[in-house]
């Protein structure tokens, strides 16, 4: 991986729909505070919740929030996704921006604009777009570096070949490739071959990881707690994760998390952490986010990762 340590990266997609500005900016806050750096967004957030029917609310206070708060760009880094953002409001997916080179230079400067800063530190395609020209799409990242509007690439919700056929091209192309790689994983796992009734979503696979380690490749996984439902009575898994591995392991996170003394949230990310992952947390509260930053002073040994192993 390119860090030594893998991040605990605060996921803002609710922030300015869900998460009002003023909560929003006590978790970033609390969440500088705590020593966290790597802030998630996207152009697209979080246009399903919002009464105009396209995204920007996220990265608006983001924007807001850097305003308020002088000397916090430098303290804090940003990555954004393009890909996905209605261009016509309410209608999605059929106006979905996709990832041609027009597509993804407009979408970064808006992003810039609305955030009020003159670089992003990642930007990630947010999903596949298999109408327009890998070969396009890649030179409009690749320029986006040269100028220095984006520090560094990566790819999210794509097939592990799409990534290593892009670095290939980037190669040829001579422009910088995709680093990165940002995909669903958790503890727990759905059946096998089954799919997830959320849109877009790929999961993590080991194929993968097989390629992140083989390329130096970062990893971060998203809806790493699966909203809450490991601790929630409230926020009952997804059907897909009704099978006997599932109640195996949540019967393991529940000795592992009295062991170590933490909670099923901090040992579900450290167990992340230890495999060089970093996971993104979507939160609605300063001390979800606090709990979440503890998580890196969680030591998991490799008894407990092979208990978990064993449970699947």
């Amino acid at each position: 991986m390119n860090d030594n340590r893998p991040p605990v990266v605060l996921g803002t997609m609710d922030f300015g729909t869900r998460v009002a500005p003023e909560r929003a900016f006590a978790i970033l806050d609390a969440f500088v505070a705590g020593g966290g750096v790597w802030l998630d967004t996207a152009n697209c957030y979080a246009f399903w919740n919002d009464p105009d029917g396209v995204g920007g609310a996220s990265e608006r206070v983001i924007g807001s929030w850097l305003a308020a708060r002088p000397g916090a760009r430098d303290r804090v880094r940003i990555a954004t996704k393009v890909r996905q953002n209605p261009l016509v409001p309410h209608v999605w997916p059929e106006s979905a921006e996709g990832l041609s080179a027009r597509a993804v230079h407009a979408g970064v400067e808006g992003s810039l604009r609305r955030m009020g800063v003159d670089h992003v530190d990642l930007l990630w395609a947010h999903a596949e777009d298999r109408g327009t020209p890998l070969e396009e799409t890649v030179g409009a990242f690749g320029e986006l570096v040269a100028k220095g509007a984006v520090l560094r690439i990566g790819a999210a919700n794509h097939a592990a070949w799409r990534v290593e056929r892009a670095r290939s091209l980037a190669r040829e192309q001579g422009v910088e490739p995709w680093s990165a790689l940002q995909l669903r994983h958790s503890l727990v796992q759905p059946r096998p071959l089954t799919p997830v009734a959320e849109g877009g979503h790929r999961m993590l696979t080991a194929e993968d990881l097989d390629l992140a380690r083989s390329e130096d490749l970062a990893v971060w996984a998203y809806s790493a707690l699966l909203w809450g439902s490991y601790v929630r009575a409230d926020k009952p898994f997804p059907r897909t994760y009704d099978h006997p591995g599932t109640t195996r392991v949540l019967a393991v996170l529940e000795d592992v998390a009295r062991e170590v003394s933490a909670t099923r949230n901090q040992v579900v990310l450290a167990w992340l952490l230890h495999q060089g992952i970093g996971p993104i947390v979507g939160v609605s509260r300063v001390e979800q986010i606090e709990e979440a930053l503890a998580a890196r002073r969680v030591r998991l040994a490799d008894e407990h990762l092979t208990r978990f192993a064993e449970a699947r």
